[in-house]
């Protein structure tokens, strides 16, 4: 008998996790680029709006619900990702911007608590804080997560923070990949093109290794957002189209 997957968005939502008004701004064009391909999906964004001009309270679109934060500081998601308000929750860093169809993201919690792409710099950022572990297993990047409410993800989390604040590197990911590698967790790995670390991507991949997901650059650079992304996104939508004879 052929295992049927769910097709439903019911509980499942993305959320955003910005402090700035530039990153808010990059996290409210995320998540419009994602209503493209999922127009009813619930988004939650945790953020300091209240400081900064931002008026959600009488309008919060592109966003859903909102949520303020009154101590933000560089890495404030680790504090407000164990708080979704999801069953089901992908989070994503505010300079995503999604290129194609993504909700079949949500049928892989039917099988795994957690899935997460590589690191891009996993090979000079191998760090060790308490653990060591095969190079084998590298970081991953904690821009794009998807993970279920379960109470084992929640404590993973809530460790994460905690670990963190403890180790004192620059970077979450190094504790993130220790607290993975000795948990108990379903963790499934994300293909590259569901977080897209580099345009050089797009001029040596083709139609018959993947179909662009979701791009994760610095958009809030101008080069970037006035030239780059809209010449990804031609390349996305004629993805045929050939640079190169």
């Amino acid at each position: 008998m052929m295992t049927q997957i769910s097709n439903g968005l019911e509980g499942c939502g993305i959320i955003y996790v910005a402090t700035g008004k530039k990153f808010i701004q990059m996290a409210m064009q995320s998540a419009r680029s994602c209503r493209e391909f999922l127009p009813e999906i619930k988004i939650h964004l945790f953020a300091d709006w209240k400081s900064l001009g931002f008026h959600f309270e009488t309008n919060c679109q592109p966003f859903t619900s909102v949520f303020n934060i009154e101590k933000p500081h560089s890495r404030s998601k680790i504090d407000y990702m164990p708080l979704t308000p999801f069953d089901r929750t992908l989070f994503l860093d505010a300079d995503t911007y999604a290129l194609g169809e993504i909700s079949d993201l949500f049928d892989l919690l039917d099988k795994f608590d957690m899935a997460l792409s590589h690191a891009h710099l996993r090979a000079s950022r191998l760090k060790t804080w308490k653990t060591v572990i095969p190079e084998s297993y590298p970081q991953f990047n904690s821009g794009v997560v998807l993970y279920k409410k379960t109470q084992e993800v929640i404590k993973i989390l809530n460790d994460w923070k905690i670990a963190y604040e403890q180790a004192g590197f620059d970077t979450d990911q190094v504790t993130l990949r220790e607290l993975l590698w000795s948990s108990t967790i379903r963790l499934a790995t994300l293909p590259p093109e569901y977080n897209i670390g580099n345009i050089k991507y797009f001029f040596t991949w083709n139609k018959r290794e993947v179909q662009p997901k979701i791009l994760h650059l610095h958009f809030h650079r101008k080069k970037l957002l006035t030239c780059w992304l809209p010449f990804i996104k031609f390349l996305v939508k004629n993805w045929n189209f050939k640079l190169y004879p």
